[in-house]
């Protein structure tokens, strides 16, 4: 019988986890702290974790990294009640085996029990937490690739991000540099599809003085400008097959040559992007099949918008707060763009928020503030792939993010949000206690920071 430890400060919490794993067939621990987890993990063998993220004292992701230091480590999970990008990455690159987000089902229990119960999880180099990426959704698409990038940012294998113009893989690929052991080196992006072919050699390898007219002093090139760091190649399917040959060479030999130069060693990390199918061009025969599988190392994709409608909302949130004022989305304006197919996706939603931003004169931005949307292509559900979930978990995610909204409106006063969402301040108060709400929180302290205080349940 598997041995499960079951850290979490919130009896309630516990409870129902050790109620669920028991009826699986587990021996269960409990631990209301991370000190008491500590100690027991030192005192006998445990098979697998459920680790609470937020607990008094010491938090889920020290506990984490005290767990990921033992000499033969258990594998594992941690829990929130709100995910963020930033949690979700440091946990996954310290060596977590999941990442979950409360309420948790029976179902869930059971799958992640039985993974971690015959994973082989090994101590990674523990560091502090970098500074978190601007990566915004709570999707189960986003989770995944926030997942990927905490599992892989330490590592130096090749990734390769592929999705539609305007999904953010530039932000994904810097993500995975600023998280990773290479965060203090350079991170240099090139868009090869921006630069002409006759150019794009001296731009990636460098050149040397009167290698060719107008040469006149040596240049070094992307490769060695990232030395140490990340050279972040985008659009690569846009590459001539010339210079595809000569990518291949670098990127296996670690070895550049600058026009007219002499070769030279390279330390960097390599990430590449396309918005092509490289697999058809490899079948048509413009991309090169041994280059496409140097870069296909660790493969990341990046869903357009339409297929993850939940990050809408928070995403449009987000750049109308970059702006610089105080406007908001009335519930109507947020339908609306939640209905949009985006075929622009991010940056599209982007330059709409920014627009809404400059033309519109109150701190609301309604409906009918957006009717400079296209909407030749009109949203149904044809159109727009919609999360997978179950309609008590879909509407448990939208009454979540409405409260943290009329919260945020309120400057925290739970009495307004109440009035803004239309029901007594009773209800509000249990819907937060459910939601991992801290009832403590601070009345003055807005809920759009970016890793919103949680109660217990987290």
């Amino acid at each position: 019988m598997a041995s499960i430890l079951i850290v979490d400060d919130d009896a309630a919490m516990r409870d129902a986890l050790s109620e669920a794993a028991c009826d699986l067939g587990y021996d269960v621990n409990l631990a209301a702290s991370g000190a008491e987890a500590i100690s027991l993990l030192d005192a006998q063998t445990i098979d697998a974790v459920l680790l609470d993220l937020r607990m008094p004292g010491m938090d889920g992701i020290e506990v984490l990294k005290r767990i990921r230091s033992l000499r033969d480590p258990p594998p594992v999970t941690v829990l929130t009640a709100h995910a963020t990008a930033a949690n979700t990455i440091e946990a996954m690159r310290l060596g977590a085996f999941d990442h979950l987000t409360k309420p948790i089902g029976r179902e869930e229990v059971s799958r992640v029990l039985a993974g971690m119960c015959v994973a082989k999880v090994a101590p990674d180099a523990l560091r502090q937490e970098p500074e978190a990426g601007r990566l915004i959704g709570s999707s189960e698409a986003m989770r995944a690739v926030e997942k990927a990038i905490g599992m892989l940012a330490d590592s130096h294998a090749t990734v390769f991000i592929s999705g539609e113009t305007g999904t953010g893989k530039e932000l994904v690929a810097r993500a995975i540099h600023e998280h990773g052991h290479r965060s203090g080196k350079p991170f240099v992006p090139v868009n090869c599809a921006a630069i002409p072919t006759e150019l794009l050699e001296s731009e990636l390898f460098g050149h040397v003085r009167g290698a060719f007219t107008g040469a006149v002093a040596d240049r070094k090139g992307a490769f060695r400008e990232a030395e140490h760091g990340t050279l972040f190649l985008d659009e690569i399917g846009d590459m001539d097959m010339a210079m595809q040959a000569k990518i291949l060479r670098a990127l296996q030999e670690r070895v550049v040559t600058p026009v007219g130069g002499k070769p030279l060693p390279v330390d960097v990390r390599v990430i590449a992007a396309t918005h092509r199918d490289l697999k058809q061009r490899v079948r048509d025969g413009s991309f090169r099949e041994d280059l496409f599988y140097r870069l296909h190392v660790v493969p990341i994709h990046l869903p357009a918008l339409r297929k993850r409608a939940a990050d809408v909302v928070p995403l449009a949130e987000y750049f109308l707060a970059r702006t610089g004022g105080a406007k908001q989305l009335a519930p109507e304006a947020a339908a609306r763009l939640t209905g949009h197919a985006w075929p622009g996706n991010v940056r599209e939603l982007k330059n709409a928020m920014e627009r809404a931003a400059v033309l519109v004169r109150g701190d609301v931005v309604n409906s009918v503030d957006l009717d400079f949307i296209d909407e030749t292509p009109l949203a149904t559900d044809r159109a727009i792939d919609w999360p997978d979930e179950d309609l008590p978990s879909a509407t448990a995610r939208l009454e979540e993010m409405l409260i943290r909204r009329a919260l945020a409106r309120s400057a925290g006063n739970r009495t307004e949000a109440a009035r803004l969402l239309g029901i007594h301040r009773q209800l509000l108060y249990t819907k937060m206690r459910r939601y991992g709400f801290d009832a403590s929180e601070d009345r003055t302290q807005g809920v759009g920071e970016t890793d919103v205080p949680a109660d217990r349940t987290e």
